[in-house]
């Protein structure tokens, strides 16, 4: 096999992935818009609003004076995480 022949077979073979690969993201695209059609026409794509009971707290949240301790706690779970990894 010479070298224009292995050129030739390889751009054949180079087209014919490209083509593979986009003609799967072209289907892709058409489900998901077919899915799209689907949802609206069902009237599937709209969340009804959460109905909460509790009203909305209107007061800032207090500190607790505890940042240190929590900055310490969060400092040891990434040590302990960087030290097993």
């Amino acid at each position: 096999m010479t070298i224009t022949e292995m050129l030739g077979q390889s751009g054949l073979l180079t087209l014919l992935g490209m083509s593979v690969v986009f003609s799967f993201i072209i289907i892709l695209i058409l489900c998901m818009k077919l899915l799209h059609v689907i949802l609206h026409a069902f009237k599937l794509d709209k969340e009804e609003p959460a109905k909460t009971t509790t009203p909305v707290a209107s007061t800032p949240v207090q500190q607790t004076g505890n940042d240190g301790a929590i900055i310490a706690a969060i400092a040891a779970a990434v040590h302990d995480k960087t030290l097993k990894s």
